[in-house]
């Protein structure tokens, strides 16, 4: 009898994992077909010397790896992309969690100012740079105009045509497409916080920044690491706003990998280089990713308990 019972209960899981390989096939095909075959299409050509004309793509090895080494415009680029992943990872997240917190707290108009802060992150990229580029015209953009009517005329320049400002500059408009996502994440994230833990921190005689970082943000640390994986993802990875904006110029003062790849793969016809620094991007991103992705999980199961 109890042998039946066994044969039962193994027919019925091996029911069940029959199901679940029918229920996950069409999303592993998909993923296949839009992720695996791009990713081994890319590993081939970054070991080529394809300039994207020649039907075949002659074979060097990880000469074009070997190069990079040697390239002083990708340290430069990658210089860059460190300041980027730096500053535009770290503004965006204190900016956002000091809104969500400031909202949180009570403030009136939550939804108005929720839909004003998030409303740039869902704008195209195209939109963002253009209007961005006129604001910082050093004629007729609005920051030159403000300095001039303050008093601070000395401080008004060409923000995207001189080397030391413009990637500040370019910066500054990531940071500020940005940090809505962080301020409506976080604000969702805010509402699952034990507020008696809150009030029993203000008890205790905790100010606010001891609250915040002792009690409020231990409680939304998985979704704090989410957010930092996002925004840290698209550092490395920073192409379209820096293109639109300057081109990686002037000169190559905003040069990121993400120009410099698309440059020599459309522009020099170097395809097989180009690719090969994308995929450097997507090898120097993943330590980052499985890190926080390991660091969000343990969270999650001290959270559980």
């Amino acid at each position: 009898m109890a042998a039946v019972r066994e044969a039962g209960v193994t027919a019925t899981r091996r029911a069940k994992a029959r199901l679940g390989v029918l229920l996950a096939a069409p999303a592993m095909a998909l993923m296949a077909l839009f992720f695996l075959f791009p990713l081994v299409s890319a590993g081939y050509f970054s070991l080529t010397s394809w300039n994207g004309v020649v039907p075949q793509a002659p074979f060097v090895g990880l000469r074009n790896f070997v190069e990079m080494l040697t390239d002083g415009q990708v340290w430069h680029a990658l210089a860059n992309n460190a300041i980027w992943i730096v500053i535009g990872t770290a503004a965006p997240l204190v900016i956002g969690l000091l809104l969500a917190v400031l909202l949180w707290s009570g403030a009136r108009g939550v939804l108005a100012y929720r839909l004003a802060f998030f409303l740039p992150y869902v704008l195209p990229q195209v939109v963002i740079g253009i209007a961005w580029t006129w604001i910082y015209d050093p004629v007729y953009g609005w920051v030159n105009k403000v300095l001039n009517a303050i008093g601070l005329d000395a401080l008004a320049r060409g923000w995207l045509g001189e080397p030391d400002t413009a990637l500040f500059a370019v910066l500054a408009t990531a940071i500020w497409a940005t940090f809505g996502f962080a301020v409506v994440i976080f604000l969702a994230a805010l509402q699952n916080v034990d507020l008696d833990l809150v009030d029993a921190a203000r008890i205790d005689g905790a100010n606010a920044l001891q609250r915040l970082v002792h009690v409020v943000l231990p409680q939304i640390m998985p979704v704090f690491l989410m957010v930092t994986t996002v925004i840290l993802v698209g550092g490395f990875s920073v192409f379209d706003i820096v293109f639109i904006m300057t081109g990686g110029g002037p000169g190559n003062a905003t040069e990121v990998l993400g120009t410099y790849a698309f440059e020599n793969a459309f522009t020099l016809n170097r395809v097989g280089y180009g690719t090969a620094l994308a995929l450097m991007v997507t090898l120097l991103s993943l330590p980052f990713v499985i890190i926080l992705n390991r660091m969000q999980r343990r969270h999650v199961q001290e959270k559980a308990g």
